[in-house]
């Protein structure tokens, strides 16, 4: 368990650990659109008469369907969220960019075979729209905002994810690994039963050491398929490097 106290560094020895299947979350995970969900919120934020900055502070990793209800209630619906989160990628596309080290290793995982999913706390027409700007090809499961009652950082988004995969027993389930940048979605991963990468891509390393992230990394890099990338009774092996070590 790493320490409050301790910032760390990021130079933990390469470690190999066996997954049945990998959540990713969206975000600040596979792409980091900050840039674009900042204009978006201000774009918001003037339309609704609050803040954007106080929005800000609390809506990464959260749905917006939750966020809006909180400062315009009749705009908290599916129809509404789903349009304006729509056009992100149209209207600020050019502000995105991939986190590092994501596509190659979503591509390995296509190579192999592996049961991988997308879970996020976007809509389905902001994923897609992502996915479609970035070039990159989408998930054959995907779990998105619209999908579940409760958002991030409640567990029911990973459990339908882990359903989705089809790896539901118990011994499978703790040998699923979710990969993710904010605290709400580590929170949610670990309430589900999985093991969780956090990367310090949105937050920095306190608050994704507080939320419980079983490795901590910079960013994808870290993260790749071993060499010996044969899967061994359903599971595959995975190589962590330079995680925090404190």
């Amino acid at each position: 368990m790493f320490g409050v106290e301790s910032p760390g560094t990021f130079s933990g020895p390469a470690e190999i650990h066996q997954f049945a299947g990998f959540l990713f979350d969206m975000d600040g995970t596979i792409v980091d659109s900050t840039a674009a969900i900042t204009k978006h919120w201000h774009k918001i934020g003037k339309e609704l008469g609050v803040d954007p900055l106080v929005i800000l502070k609390t809506s990464h990793g959260r749905r917006s369907i939750e966020t809006l209800a909180f400062y315009d209630p009749s705009k908290a619906n599916w129809d509404y969220v789903s349009h304006i989160e729509g056009l992100i990628p149209k209207e600020y596309g050019a502000d995105a960019v991939e986190i590092p080290g994501a596509r190659s290793l979503l591509a390995s995982l296509e190579h192999i075979d592996a049961p991988w999913a997308i879970v996020t706390s976007g809509t389905r027409s902001l994923v897609t729209g992502w996915l479609d700007v970035m070039g990159i090809n989408r998930p054959k499961k995907l779990v998105v905002a619209e999908d579940v009652s409760a958002g991030k950082p409640a567990p029911d988004c990973y459990r339908l994810g882990v359903d989705r995969l089809d790896l539901t027993t118990e011994k499978m389930q703790a040998k699923i690994l979710v990969i993710e940048d904010s605290p709400a979605g580590i929170l949610a991963g670990k309430a589900a039963g999985c093991q969780v990468i956090g990367l310090v891509t949105t937050h920095n390393v306190q608050e994704i050491r507080e939320s419980g992230a079983d490795w901590i990394v910079q960013d994808l890099r870290s993260v790749s398929l071993a060499r010996e990338s044969v899967s061994i009774d359903g599971q595959f092996p995975i190589e962590i490097r330079n995680a925090l070590q404190c």
